[in-house]
């Protein structure tokens, strides 16, 4: 008997591995799941790095079973928004055109990286009348909004909105972050059928905990005898960053503690101004680490610090706490409440939360939290983990997403 042909799975993200941004790892964790379930995964992505446009990738690629197509002219950094808008168009555009000829396709995975690239999988649906099925990583122009960076009724912001909801609509299966992304989906954009509410999942793959008299990385950055706060992530326009860097100043006084950012995006900027201009001796900033090296990295800490400004909620979901608890430290939390992150300090009892623009509270709240019994700490970190193992886990969330995924796709 001759054997069945695997059904196709397209999937478009600009971003994909070996690029470090999170939203492309999970990206990889579904294609892998989806080829092991007997699929052919076809990626379009860049063929330069998103945030680095100097990194250059391999334009053709199989990666753990997944085909990987990166296209040229698809990235040129982040330096200034119309370089990163120009990237985005012509990503776009090339997927548009060659998913039109991509053999078999049986359905579409399209996320909100870019923000328009739900316009690519509409225009392939509407010649290929294949299903399309929509990961909301953000809204990230609702965020622009809500941020003062776009007005609700300018072109762009309209063209971007109308991509959104003319997506959301025409797609089967919609994922996502949290409960509140969910409202904002019905109440913006009027879409309240095939929504699916579920967290992105931790790297299990490569974050586990290392205690701190075995963690190298903390000897390299000279941590061994420090209380370390650390910020690891993405500092976007979402998250406020001044507030902890202002509370680092009322904590000079305190030689054992130390503020580590470790990451990028538009607020590094901050981080790097503070450190160019007063030279703290409290204050470190590195690079995004290697996906390998995360464990390491991210056990370095002894509190996770997670912000977000009050008009995220709904907009975009810090993936971040789940790195912090996935290693078992607790988490210190710089947003509004309630919302995403406060539910899961609530329910799991792992952390704490201040305001986003209070930076004394904040100060105060971080020296009271360096003073506690390891114990503690110890005791909450490990309610942490134990919730992503037991409730959070990448096995779970991710088996859950490609249920979504195939659900109502012909075989």
């Amino acid at each position: 008997m001759p054997s069945k042909t695997p059904q196709t799975l397209l999937l478009i993200s600009q971003v994909y591995p070996p690029d470090p941004t999170s939203v492309g790892q999970h990206m990889h964790d579904a294609a892998v799941e989806m080829v092991h379930r007997g699929w052919r995964v076809i990626v379009y992505t860049s063929a330069r790095g998103y945030t680095d446009s100097s990194q250059k990738y391999l334009p053709r690629e199989t990666r753990d079973g997944v085909e990987i197509r990166r296209l040229p002219l698809s990235s040129f950094g982040k330096s200034t928004l119309a370089l990163r808008l120009l990237g985005q168009i012509l990503f776009v555009a090339q997927v548009a055109m060659r998913g039109l000829f991509t053999g078999g396709l049986s359905t579409i995975l399209v996320s909100t990286s870019p923000p328009m690239a739900g316009a690519a999988a509409l225009w392939i649906r509407f010649f290929r009348r294949v299903p399309v099925k929509f990961w909301v990583m953000d809204l990230s122009v609702d965020q622009m909004i809500e941020a003062g960076l776009a007005k609700p009724n300018a072109i762009t912001t309209r063209l971007l909105r109308g991509v959104y909801r003319r997506t959301l609509q025409k797609s089967q299966g919609i994922v996502a972050l949290d409960r509140f992304m969910e409202e904002r989906i019905a109440k913006t954009y009027g879409v309240d059928k095939n929504v699916h509410v579920m967290p992105p999942w931790p790297h299990e793959d490569h974050v586990d905990p290392v205690a701190h008299a075995d963690n190298p990385f903390r000897t390299q950055h000279g941590l061994t005898d420090k209380f370390v706060f650390m910020y690891s992530g993405n500092m976007g326009i979402g998250h406020p960053i001044d507030v902890l860097l202002q509370a680092a100043r009322q904590l000079e006084d305190m030689p054992n503690v130390m503020l580590l950012f470790i990451g990028g995006g538009v607020r590094r900027a901050e981080v790097e101004r503070e450190i160019a201009e007063r030279k703290p001796k409290n204050v470190m900033l590195l690079p995004y680490q290697p996906i390998d090296q995360l464990r390491y990295s991210l056990s370095a800490a002894d509190v996770h610090l997670v912000t977000m400004e009050d008009g995220g909620i709904g907009c975009f979901h810090p993936c971040k706490v789940y790195g912090a608890m996935a290693v078992g430290r607790p988490v210190l939390f710089a947003g509004p409440d309630p919302s995403h992150v406060t539910d899961l300090i609530e329910r799991y009892m792992m952390g704490w939360r201040i305001s986003p623009h209070d930076p004394d509270q904040a100060a105060q709240e971080m020296r009271r939290i360096a003073g506690l019994p390891t114990a503690e700490l110890q005791a909450m970190g490990e309610r942490a983990r134990a919730a992503i193992t037991q409730d959070l886990s990448k096995t779970q969330l991710c088996n859950r997403f490609c249920d979504v995924v195939v659900s109502g796709v012909a075989g």
